[in-house]
């Protein structure tokens, strides 16, 4: 079988995985090391923010878990679009800790500005607000659930609302490397505009580990991290992968082989990181490009690794005796199938997969 079903079913990629071979010596621990501290330095580097404070964990569910927890006092809320992981696929581990998850209805995967403004509105309008749990931070997701993706725009607009009614702006980058080659969203950007974000390493080439940037900081952070488990005691392990990612150039060899990067020398991506996933969402397009040759529609357009095709049971059958894909629910008389593309997805799976889906009816 050939894997399309999620972009976190192979270990990790080989920059990756050597780096952690070659770690010797001692280390402190609970990511008290040098290991972490270069990283760290690499990444306040890569979103140029000299002052950030950054933190490193394992997991994605156990990170938005410990941000909202360490930002929200005991009777605030997060705000959230209902197709958001943190109201879909985490167990109810935010509301485990004592907090209400408000859900808005999604456009795309994504909230807007003016929703966050009138879930705020009615809150305040309320005249009970010591009864009901008050919104205190916004949390989206880069790219969404759905593949999509926010532009500078929608994000200027969300912080501007979060200024206006004093919330905070969390940003879960589970994908954000498949999100930094499809919208005009730098890391840069997200250091001037959002009050935490996660670069997620687990789908995107670590081994596992997802880094926290507080561009502001954020005081004893390490110990909200302790208290939900998450300070590894082996933190250079984390630090070592997410230097391999952001500290290694893009090979010549992956650039020829990749007609997305090989166009334009200036905007290549300039990291390991940058550059896998950018691979992953080429591969990508040319799946919904093989989807809408033989008419067959997506659920939306998707510009990242994502996509998302309207199948009948039919279609899907057939698929799936070689493939493996992920049935996402219902849309009308067709079935919503997720195909995801991953950095370490091979070209002549792509191909065998396109010319699958070019023999349907």
């Amino acid at each position: 079988m050939i894997h399309f079903g999620n972009d976190y079913h192979r270990s990790a990629h080989p920059r990756v995985l050597e780096a952690i071979a070659e770690v010797g010596g001692v280390h402190s621990g609970y990511g008290a090391d040098e290991l972490c501290a270069a990283a760290a330095d690499t990444l306040r580097a890569a979103c140029q923010a000299p002052d950030a404070e950054v933190h490193f964990m394992v997991g994605g569910t156990q990170a938005n878990a410990t941000i909202i927890a360490y930002h929200l006092r005991p009777w605030e809320a997060v705000i959230s679009a209902d197709s958001g992981h943190i109201a879909t696929h985490e167990t109810g581990a935010i509301e485990h800790s004592g907090h209400k998850v408000i859900t808005l209805p999604n456009q795309l995967g994504k909230i807007t500005a003016a929703q966050v403004r009138a879930c705020v509105e009615e809150y305040r309008a309320s005249g009970i607000e010591e009864h009901m749990p008050e919104p205190a931070l916004v949390y989206i997701t880069q790219p969404t659930e759905y593949g999509t993706t926010y532009t500078r725009a929608e994000l200027v607009a969300l912080r501007e609302v979060c200024d206006e009614y004093e919330l905070r702006l969390f940003v879960d980058g589970a994908r954000l490397g498949y999100g930094l080659s499809a919208a005009d969203v730098t890391l840069p950007d997200l250091a001037a505009l959002v009050d935490v974000f996660t670069i997620g390493g687990t789908k995107c080439g670590a081994l596992f580990g997802e880094a926290i940037v507080f561009p502001a900081g954020a005081p004893r952070f390490r110990h909200a991290m302790k208290q939900h488990g998450g300070l590894l005691a082996k933190g250079w392990l984390l630090g070592a992968q997410f230097s391999a990612l952001f500290n290694t150039l893009a090979s010549e060899p992956d650039r020829a082989c990749d007609p997305a990067l090989a166009e334009d020398e200036a905007a290549a991506p300039a990291t390991l990181y940058e550059q896998i996933c950018a691979r992953a969402n080429a591969q990508a397009q040319r799946i919904a490009e093989a989807f809408h040759a033989v008419g067959i529609d997506m659920l939306f357009d998707s510009p990242t690794n994502q996509q998302f095709a309207l199948l009948t049971r039919e279609q899907e059958d057939q698929l799936k005796k070689d493939f493996v894909c992920e049935f996402f629910g219902e849309h009308e008389d067709k079935r919503v199938v997720r195909f995801c593309t991953a950095w370490s997805t091979e070209e002549g799976d792509v191909d065998k997969l396109c010319t699958a889906i070019s023999s349907l009816k």
